[in-house]
């Protein structure tokens, strides 16, 4: 009798895949395809004990309350009633899912699973609503991808007006933003959505680069097209504003300079609500795209049809005009005062031609981050409040 209800309870990682038809095939192939488990990971994926994945039930977890809205689902507090830790857990539902698992969740846990780094966030395991697999086939219910919880998010700091970081509380912020997104495109990832809300903060200052949802893996030596809809409008670099569709890392490190001057300034530095508004104001600060600063551009499909009413033209000064540039920029950006180290970076993180922006790894050794220890770092201006401070859209 033991046995019969041993084979009759099922986990997730047990049930079989459905077979796999062939293309123009109108039935299944005579031998059925061997289907490897579900959660086996894949040359260069990190292992993970079949126990730590799908194994376990939502109620193993004290729901404190909820902390932001994610891509496909609510994102709690919640308490590991087995550990005491306190994680964060991302709700996938699939009451409103057609096509089965969110393509995008799916996506997530399959980059997530392969990256291990101290400044992305790590995702602990899968639980779901159902004590058994087979209570799936009654209602759809949920899947919850766990978390380390973090206290904050950029987004939501920046938006409190509560705290006033410090240069060198910048300083450790983006370094540790840049160690983690330099270790992403080494193990050949994009991002395509690093924005304040997806920048991540515990009260210890540590930062977490988190929600993989439209991150992809990438060849830099296989030149093939990608879908140029990514990275949220005010972080969008010009490569994909004028269509172009075989970019590189360099959109992830746009994306990190409109960051760094938002962490000077306590607001986007490029807020439009068009596409052409976006190319404008990208403009004014960097100059109008050309193929005198960027001999590719005329390649890309929209170069001459989203051309702003007014060129604008970016002025590199002798040295011995400087400081007045400096002072001119620290007035457009709103700013007291701007390192010039800083302005540096920031000047070669906003570089139009995406082949001459420096690279994650070229910002880790510029001036204003080369020297930078974030753990040496007090960070007393974190407001320690027990239920975080959070962007309304977060999605941990």
């Amino acid at each position: 009798r033991k046995e019969k209800e041993a084979r009759s309870r099922t986990s997730i990682i047990d049930l079989p895949l459905p077979p796999t038809l062939l293309c123009g095939d109108a039935s299944p192939p005579q031998s059925p395809v061997r289907q490897p488990p579900i959660c086996c990971p894949r040359y260069g994926e990190r292992k993970h004990n079949l126990s730590d994945w799908g194994k376990r039930c939502v109620d193993k977890f004290d729901i404190i309350g909820i902390i932001g809205e994610g891509t496909y689902g609510q994102v709690y507090k919640a308490k590991d009633k087995d550990t005491g830790e306190l994680v964060a857990l991302k709700k996938v539902r699939l009451d409103n899912e057609k096509e089965g698992f969110p393509i995008t969740a799916i996506r997530e846990i399959k980059i997530l699973r392969q990256l291990k780094h101290r400044s992305v966030v790590n995702m602990k395991e899968i639980v779901t609503d159902k004590q058994d697999a087979l209570d799936f086939k009654k209602d759809k219910g949920a899947f919850y991808l766990v978390f380390e919880y973090m206290d904050h998010d950029l987004m939501g700091l920046l938006e409190s007006g509560l705290v006033q970081f410090s240069h060198e509380h910048i300083r450790s912020f983006m370094r540790q933003l840049m160690e983690g997104l330099d270790y992403c495109h080494k193990n050949n990832f994009l991002h395509r959505d690093i924005k304040c809300s997806n920048i991540l903060l515990n009260n210890r200052g540590q930062i977490k680069l988190a929600d993989f949802g439209l991150a992809r893996l990438y060849s830099s030596e296989e030149s093939r097209p990608y879908t140029n809809k990514v990275i949220t409008l005010w972080y969008r670099p010009p490569e994909l504003l004028l269509g172009e569709e075989r970019y590189s890392p360099a959109i992830d490190v746009w994306s990190c300079g409109c960051i760094l001057g938002e962490l000077f300034t306590k607001k986007p530095i490029f807020q439009a609500n068009q596409e052409l508004l976006q190319l404008e104001l990208i403009s004014r600060l960097c100059g109008s795209p050309c193929p005198a600063v960027w001999p590719d551009v005329i390649k890309l499909p929209l170069f001459n049809t989203m051309k702003p009413k007014k060129q604008y033209r970016l002025f590199r000064p002798p040295m011995i005009l400087l400081p007045l540039c400096f002072f001119w920029l620290c007035h457009v950006l709103s700013l007291d005062s701007l390192p010039l180290p800083a302005l540096d970076l920031f000047d070669r993180m906003l570089t139009l031609d995406p082949s001459r922006r420096c690279t994650s790894e070229q910002a880790l050794n510029s001036d204003f981050l080369s020297d930078v220890e974030p753990n040496k770092i007090l960070y007393t201006a974190v407001p320690r409040l027990s239920w975080g401070l959070r962007s309304k859209n977060n999605s941990q």
